[in-house]
């Protein structure tokens, strides 16, 4: 079985993100979202809520599970037997910064991280932008799925 983990902490989830899941599924027979727990980090929306608006967005594709974890991300892939880590990519500077994770995550535990291209109608979107919108009380429903827009 061909198992990978998106990790993030989808402060929300965005559409960027939702596009990297969708085109992720085709690729793999289990997609685990994983949403990672970092103690020093302040979160707009609190881990429940997190996990309810992608459960929500993605309730009738059993190929996707939504699940957390703590600590190094490598750690949670043998965990959960994940061969795979799967990461969007922006623009240059995601690539960049992927790229030293990535080739720090290979030499931890030898997996594969399989990156993608947000399709570009997306690529500007992320979700400190989204959260910037909400703090500022935009219309950020053009940046998220609908699961999130009714829920916050």
């Amino acid at each position: 079985m061909r198992r990978a983990i998106f990790p993030g902490s989808f402060d929300p989830i965005t559409l960027g993100h939702y596009d990297i899941i969708e085109r992720g599924i085709t690729l793999f027979d289990e997609l685990i979202i994983a949403i990672g727990i970092n103690a020093d980090k302040k979160y707009m929306f609190s881990l429940e809520e997190r996990q309810q608006f992608i459960r929500e967005a993605f309730k009738d594709e059993p190929k996707i599970k939504v699940v957390t974890y703590e600590g190094l991300t490598v750690d949670f892939a043998k965990k959960v037997d994940a061969g795979f880590i799967l990461r969007g990519l922006r623009n240059p500077g995601d690539f960049e910064f992927e790229k030293a994770i990535a080739h720090t995550n290979r030499k931890l535990s030898e997996i594969e991280t399989v990156f993608l291209l947000t399709s570009s109608g997306k690529s500007y979107i992320s979700s400190s932008i989204v959260r910037d919108v909400i703090r500022n009380g935009g219309d950020y429903s053009i940046l998220v799925p609908d699961t999130v827009v009714v829920s916050s």
